[in-house]
């Protein structure tokens, strides 16, 4: 079985439940056994609306990207998806074949 990197991108100022989506993803991830997530802050970007986002004086609210990942076994991670996705409207999801070094 192989294993894949997951990669869902999200908005720093979405919100689910009174708390940043990015957060209640991490602590559904635990929920359904993902071995370990990382949350990423983008120092800038852009997205669909070609507008960037990015941490200024001038910015007014914080929307910066925010980058959820985890790796695990494929099977896994598509049923894990599923779930978290009829819970959390996500961004965009990506998944790529990745080869393990080594697992702690």
């Amino acid at each position: 079985m192989g294993h894949v990197l997951v990669r869902i991108f999200l908005r720093e100022d979405d919100s689910l439940e009174g708390k940043p989506t990015y957060r209640r993803l991490l602590e559904l991830l635990k929920e359904y056994g993902v071995g370990g997530a990382t949350v990423l802050k983008s120092v800038m970007g852009y997205g669909t609306t070609g507008k960037y986002h990015y941490e200024g004086i001038e910015v007014l609210s914080y929307s910066l990207p925010v980058l959820v990942e985890f790796v695990e076994e494929e099977s896994k991670a598509l049923s894990v998806l599923r779930e978290i996705s009829s819970k959390i409207s996500l961004g965009l999801v990506t998944c790529e074949e990745v080869k393990l070094w080594s697992s702690l």
